[in-house]
């Protein structure tokens, strides 16, 4: 950093605060930095400033004369740390604008997406006073979109973005932080999926997820599950990325599945909100507190086309030891800080998306017990795995892109199907759900990826049927399973042509090898002969002759990045 003739007076609403307290303790490294660790307890500000320096100060954003005491201290820097931002209803904004007042710059820590996407609200008054004004300067979205946009060029299509953060169990549990997680748990959580704004419920989506770069000890599998983020707002428009999704974690599994079943009082509308039993939670927590580790980790990853147009993933991680996981959301408060120091940071008010490199965060991180990794490799989907990925390749585009799915994938189109005659075979297709005869009916197919399995989900004029798929014989052999309830059939999928056949080779109901004689007969192909993508599939049975024939036509679900979404707090995002 330049040498500065004067100290730059640096205010940490919140300073003695977990994560306040993690960024004074970062910028009191600096000594051409005067750092004010303000709140509204004098004591607990002396207390702090004993053990690790920097002034004391009493502020409280709640009382009438806060703007006159700000401006009382002439801050270059202030930093709101204090929050939480989802209980900011009235006045939303009034520390920035008190700092704005004082003629500082201005930084919070906030993780709400409705508080970080609005503060461009005073990007007019921060550019008329030549001030900077960041919101979510934490784990998410700051130090999310630095990683993403350090991936993001090695894409040439971007189709899901997906943001995990498991945290040790040793780290602090504030009673704000476990009312954040309790207020959206058992909730609908906006995210953009498949290119279009859906819910998914707070606390659902049971993962287990590992970080471990490879080649390198890391943590060991953990549950996560969906959680609201700024980055699910913010990443869709900027990134131009298909889906968006964000994780987290407790590293007890009795702690986090028993959160997920606690979720369950509200999805069944037991109860309208867990909020109510944060102190109780707490005190049960904190009963387990000695059992886990003080080890953490987060982890951003890329999924899509690669230059070659080839699927293709990537992925940033960073693991905290010996408890250093809480230091992490207040490093880009720290990079920042020196950023506005150096008069390199344009003014404006708006989120902090890509605001620095990588490179900070290692020199920022360089004295705790923080590693982190970057890695690159193929994707392959399930439909490359099973073909090859040269027959894949050679597949017409149309079809290519149906079966290139990352996290799910949903078409539209039409369908004319044809039943059989016989009452036997009208009994079958009933019992798996085929749909009935018409001569056009609507159709929608849903692909969800779950790890390397596909479901799918196909829906003819509102009547569903399901099955999953997944890879069974060798990659490259081109057998693939699928399971239609009690029963599985090997499918020897092959290219001929440019159509993509599936005939069924062999069959098991209950586990138990079906005769040739029972066995289904599938004539299926996919074909796109106009630049359209087109199916053509018949199911018969020996001695019964056709069950069922639907033929028609599929077009992706276009993107939608319309409406206002919104998505309620999530967790200060502590590693």
């Amino acid at each position: 950093m330049t040498e500065l003739s004067r100290r730059k007076r640096i205010v940490v609403l919140g300073g003695y605060g977990v994560f306040g307290g993690k960024l004074a303790e970062a910028l009191l490294r600096h000594e051409h930095l005067e750092v004010i660790v303000a709140g509204r307890s004098q004591k607990k500000a002396e207390d702090f400033c004993r053990r690790h320096g920097g002034t004391a100060a009493v502020l409280d954003r709640t009382a009438p004369d806060f703007a006159a005491d700000l401006l009382t201290l002439r801050p270059f820097v202030t930093v709101d740390a204090a929050g939480p931002f989802q209980a900011y209803r009235q006045s939303t904004y009034a520390v920035a604008e008190a700092a704005l007042a004082a003629g500082s710059h201005y930084l919070d820590l906030s993780d709400d997406a409705g508080f970080t996407s609005g503060i461009t609200a005073l990007d007019e008054q921060a550019r008329l006073r030549g001030l900077t004004v960041f919101s979510g300067v934490s784990s998410v979205p700051a130090l999310s979109s630095v990683a993403v946009e350090a991936l993001r060029h090695e894409f040439s299509q971007v189709d899901l973005i997906e943001s995990t953060i498991l945290p040790g169990n040793r780290a602090p549990r504030g009673l704000s932080v476990i009312e954040a997680i309790l207020t959206q748990s058992g909730k609908p959580v906006s995210v953009y999926r498949d290119g279009r704004w859906t819910k998914v419920i707070g606390w659902s989506g049971l993962s287990r997820r590992r970080i471990r770069p490879e080649g390198s000890s890391g943590l060991s599998k953990r549950w996560s599950s969906f959680i609201g983020a700024p980055d699910l707002t913010l990443f869709p428009r900027v990134y131009n990325a298909r889906t968006v999704l964000f994780r987290a974690g407790l590293e007890l599994s009795l702690l986090h599945l028993g959160l997920w079943a606690l979720s369950w009082l509200v999805r069944l509308r037991l109860v309208r909100s867990l909020q109510a039993a944060a102190p109780l939670l707490r005190t049960v927590a904190g009963w387990f507190e000695r059992f886990g580790s003080d080890r953490g980790g987060m982890e951003v990853r890329l999924a899509g086309l690669g230059k070659d147009g080839q699927p293709l993933a990537a992925s940033w991680s960073l693991i905290a030891e010996a408890g250093d996981g809480p230091h992490i959301p207040a490093v880009p408060g720290a990079i920042l800080c020196k950023h506005l120091v150096e008069g390199v940071v344009p003014a404006g008010a708006r989120p902090s998306l890509g605001e620095f490199k990588l490179a900070d965060v290692e020199e920022a991180t360089a004295h705790l017990n923080v590693r982190t990794f970057a890695a690159k490799q193929a994707a392959p989907v399930l439909f490359q795995q099973a073909l090859g990925s040269s027959t894949f390749k050679a597949l017409p585009e149309e079809i290519r892109s149906l079966h290139t799915v990352f996290d799910r994938r949903q078409w539209t189109g039409e369908a004319m199907v044809t039943r059989g005659t016989s009452w036997l075979g009208q009994l079958l297709c009933r019992i798996v759900g085929f749909p009935p005869e018409a001569d056009a009916t609507p159709v929608k197919v849903t692909i969800d990826r779950q790890g390397d399995k596909e479901i799918w989900q196909r829906n003819f004029g509102g009547k569903t049927f399901r099955s999953v798929l997944s890879l069974s014989g060798a990659p490259g052999s081109g057998v693939v399973q699928e399971r239609f309830g009690p029963t599985t059939f090997n499918i020897h999928l092959n290219l001929t042509g440019d159509a993509l056949a599936y005939p069924v080779r062999s069959g098991k109901l209950f586990g138990i090898p079906l005769p040739r004689w029972l066995l289904p007969i599938s004539e299926t192909a996919e074909t796109a002969p106009d630049g359209i993508f087109r199916f053509d599939v018949e199911i018969s049975l020996p001695g019964l002759g056709r069950l069922v024939r639907y033929q028609g036509w599929l077009k992706p679900l276009q993107n939608n990045l319309t409406g206002n979404p919104t998505t309620t707090n999530t967790e200060k995002h502590c590693l």
